[in-house]
């Protein structure tokens, strides 16, 4: 744990304020939920809670599945990082933040196919090489829980409509599967 320096008094009703300085790198926003964890050391810890954190093995198979049937790398993402890949390129993005152009992709609820103009978008800032052809949120109840990703290394490859068709189709299955 890294200590900030902040220092932060309950008000009367339990509230603290977390600065937004700390949201900000964070990547909280108004809304997000946290999850709350004490250890025996009296620390409380805040963790941001992933809608889609209990579905990582079935997204993991979904994209195995995806993968094999397209010969492409596939990967399920919550609203900040890589949950499930498929196909390749697991090391490098399993677990990584993605890109805000991802975020605002989301955002958006717009599907996202490259279309062989300018540079597709990279998945991770971790790694440029890995980009994104195919991205469809993945929205529940009106929430937005991540995206179904299509990935590839050469700029110069296009998505196909079966892989346009295929995240989207993932990606509303998933939703459909978290409100039951």
């Amino acid at each position: 744990m890294k200590a900030t320096g902040i220092v932060r008094r309950i008000d009367d009703l339990g509230r603290v304020v977390i600065p937004k300085e700390i949201r900000r790198t964070m990547r909280i926003r108004e809304g997000d939920p946290l999850e709350i964890y004490t250890s025996r050391d009296g620390e409380v810890i805040f963790k941001k809670y992933s809608l889609l954190g209990g579905v990582e093995d079935f997204a993991g198979q979904l994209c195995e599945t995806m993968s094999r049937s397209t010969n492409s790398i596939c990967a399920v993402t919550d609203r900040d990082t890589v949950i499930a890949v498929a196909g390749g390129g697991k090391r490098e993005l399993m677990g990584k933040r993605i890109t805000p152009e991802l975020e605002q992709i989301m955002e958006h609820r717009q599907i996202y196919q490259y279309s062989g103009e300018g540079q597709p978008i990279p998945v991770s800032d971790s790694n440029d090489k890995l980009l994104t052809y195919v991205a469809a949120p993945i929205l529940s109840e009106g929430d937005l829980l991540g995206l179904v990703l299509f990935i590839g290394s050469n700029p110069a490859v296009t998505p196909d409509d079966a892989q346009y068709k295929l995240a989207q189709t993932i990606a509303a299955f998933l939703g459909r599967h978290m409100e039951a």
